[in-house]
């Protein structure tokens, strides 16, 4: 993970990033809405530098709403199993420790702002 745009997120914007299933459990724990940031392979994934500069924009976009953090390789691919969001790179958004949905790969500004609402206010409707 050494994009310097991901670095800038845990740099510049002091998002942490969650490398241990203990470190995903304490910020999951924590109170409020949750975008975890699963950026795949950067060498391998140009659409993971897209990504990494959309997030903050998207946070700005809905007014801290949410906070964000970077997930660690150490368990990416465990996350993505658990919530059945595979593609990279995705952004997975919880309340608390309850998954409310996922959007993966680079999609048009506009459907952010029209899945991310919805996805936020899931659970309400369950």
């Amino acid at each position: 993970m050494s994009h310097p745009l991901l670095t800038r997120l845990t740099t510049e914007f002091g998002w942490p990033l969650l490398d241990s299933p203990d470190a995903l459990a304490a910020h999951l724990a924590q109170p409020g809405l949750h975008c975890l940031f699963i950026p795949g392979d950067p060498a391998r994934n140009l659409e993971t530098a897209d990504a990494a500069v959309i997030l903050p924009e998207l946070r700005q976009a809905f007014q801290g709403r949410f906070d964000c953090a970077l997930v660690g390789d150490a368990i990416e691919a465990g996350l993505r199993e658990e919530t059945r969001v595979l593609k990279t790179p995705s952004f997975l958004f919880y309340d608390e420790d309850q998954f409310l949905g996922g959007i993966a790969k680079i999609r048009d500004w506009d459907d952010y702002l029209t899945r991310i609402p919805q996805i936020l206010t899931a659970k309400a409707e369950v």
